[in-house]
């Protein structure tokens, strides 16, 4: 077993639902004794996948991979607006999903943002405003005036369309929102839409393969072998970004 003072690196964590990047974050310490430990790139409660934990020395990584490209697969619910953007918010309008409509005007839709284009940021967001982060002004029923961000999708695909139902996968840069991709679709279309599903299937480089990652429930039951013998080195690492 590696001493603590020697555990350095890049942990990947298949994240469940209805838990906090955070939570994955403090049982992770626990399993481990360590407290040295982040994470790139929050994950909402309601997604789940790919969650990269840094460990030690693998800190100092954390802005590099965090900057990386995105995949993301999701379901988008049309017909219903929500305050969150996404299934956890409360519904705000409900509109009829036009009984003609086609994959092409979907289509249509999401590639109206494709490349390189701004995205304002949810109001439930952990963007700060004067040290406040939106989604605290949000709970209190506050909208704030927000900078757009600047946002690109390198790729998507529509790989259902089942009305309401939409899944598609999305290739996006660092601070892309798919809560806000999935609203905007459904502002386009006139009839408005929600992200009701949502699965990171690949960050940079990190994909969750067989034996190179390790779930929640490992984590929580504190088998520290098990989930340390998951552990990409900084070497790994290093490597596997072709540095």
């Amino acid at each position: 077993m590696k001493s603590d003072e020697l555990i350095s690196g890049v942990l990947l964590v298949d994240k469940g639902q209805d838990m906090t990047s955070h939570d994955v974050v403090a049982v992770a310490r626990r399993c481990l004794n360590m407290k040295k430990i982040g994470h790139c790139g929050t994950l909402d409660p309601m997604a789940t996948g790919m969650l990269i934990l840094v460990l030690g020395n693998g800190t100092r990584l954390s802005d590099l991979l965090m900057s990386e490209d995105k995949e993301y697969v999701g379901t988008l619910k049309l017909g219903q607006t929500t305050n969150s953007q996404d299934a956890e918010g409360e519904v705000t309008e409900e509109k009829p999903v036009p009984a003609d409509l086609t994959l092409e005007q979907v289509k249509a839709a999401f590639d109206t943002m494709r490349g390189d284009f701004y995205q304002m940021p949810p109001m439930v967001s952990a963007i700060k405003v004067d040290g406040v982060p939106l989604y605290k002004l949000a709970r209190k029923g506050q909208e704030v005036e927000r900078e757009p961000r600047f946002v690109r999708v390198y790729d998507y695909e529509i790989t259902r369309f089942e009305p309401p139902y939409v899944d598609f996968r999305v290739v996006c840069s660092k601070g892309f929102y798919v809560r806000t991709y999935a609203h905007d679709v459904g502002q386009k279309l006139g009839c408005g839409a929600h992200l009701s599903a949502l699965r990171r299937t690949r960050s940079g480089h990190f994909r969750l393969l067989p034996g190179k990652y390790v779930t929640f429930d490992q984590l929580k039951q504190g088998k520290k072998d098990e989930v340390l013998s998951s552990m990409l080195t900084l070497y790994d690492v290093s490597k596997l970004r072709g540095a």
